[in-house]
């Protein structure tokens, strides 16, 4: 694939998810009845042409139960050293790729295909539009009362994007800010491949972060945007029992107001 129009996604699967309390990979831990990594794909596989999975803990059984969908690859993350690491496996399968990149986790159930269209759109629209040749990145952001935990998204004085500052990390003055990522990002795929190896794991984790690529690109002079178009349901994350609960009745009462 080297049509520099097409679509391609990579779907982040690879975690234990232990505050899940369950010997299932995170993906595939139940959300009324089918793995919530399954609401992922429905909506990729009408947006996309090609999605890789990143695959690690028990990879096995994630294969086999996504075993009867078309389109996927599944790229083995032998090791989990983070999000940016993640999409680092994916590079021997990108290589000559010269499209637009979603990169989303899998478990993120309540994605909605409209935004994910959205994100697309203002990716190619902004492109076209830009005089710095291409966009690099596009982020989906959403706005929360209360953002407590997630990286906060800094703007300078014009509104642009400068870069994302993790929680542990803000100044008081950022923690105050509203507007927080969700890990929905459009790469050019080149600009991000690129971008990877400028990433460094000197951190408190040693793991490499996505969310780190953003602001490597700035340095690079690149153009990156911000747009808060996720809805409200898809800040619901899933990263305990009770957070899944919530995200149940939530889908459950989406379906039925669809019905």
């Amino acid at each position: 694939m080297n049509n520099s129009k097409s679509k391609a996604a990579i779907v982040m699967a690879a975690g234990k998810g232990t505050r899940m309390k369950s010997e299932l990979p995170k993906v595939l831990y139940p959300v009324l009845g089918r793995p919530m990594i399954e609401y992922v794909l429905d909506v990729l596989e009408t947006s996309v042409e090609r999605i890789l999975v990143v695959v690690g803990y028990r990879s096995d059984l994630v294969r086999e139960t996504l075993s009867n969908r078309r389109n996927l690859q599944f790229v083995e993350q032998r090791e989990q050293l983070g999000t940016g690491h993640a999409v680092m496996v994916c590079r021997d399968e990108l290589v000559g790729y010269d499209g637009s990149l979603l990169v989303l986790a899998g478990d993120c159930p309540m994605v909605q295909h409209e935004t994910i269209d959205k994100l697309f759109k203002t990716y190619e629209l902004t492109s076209k539009e830009s005089d710095k040749e291409i966009v690099s990145c596009v982020l989906g952001t959403a706005t929360k009362d209360n953002p407590t935990g997630l990286g906060r998204i800094v703007r300078d004085l014009n509104g642009e994007f400068t870069g994302i500052v993790e929680e542990r990390d803000a100044t008081p003055e950022q923690r105050k800010i509203k507007e927080v990522n969700m890990s929905y990002y459009i790469f050019h795929s080149p600009d991000l491949l690129n971008a990877l190896s400028e990433l460094r794991s000197d951190n408190s984790q040693n793991e490499y972060y996505i969310t780190d690529v953003p602001a490597v690109l700035k340095r690079q002079l690149k153009h990156v945007i911000a747009t808060p178009i996720l809805k409200p349901i898809e800040t619901l994350g899933i990263n305990t029992i009770e957070e899944a609960q919530i995200v149940e009745q939530t889908l459950q009462n989406l379906q039925n107001r669809n019905l």
